[in-house]
């Protein structure tokens, strides 16, 4: 029973594990918010595209 209570391999394993969820955390938060960024961008430029501005000052996101 001391054996096993001294037994530290199954730390790291559990360490390492928390560290690997918590960069995969960040990670998806991280492509979620870029994924909304691109697609914000993707439909001013759809919209920009639809319907050109036609005065020669056009609309601040075209």
């Amino acid at each position: 029973m001391k054996s096993l209570w001294a037994d530290q391999s199954g730390a790291s394993a559990a360490e390492y594990a928390l560290i690997l969820a918590i960069v995969g955390t960040g990670i998806a938060l991280a492509a979620v918010g870029l994924g909304q960024s691109i697609s914000t961008a993707m439909n001013e430029a759809g919209n920009c595209i639809k319907s050109p501005p036609t005065s020669s000052t056009g609309t601040a996101n075209c």
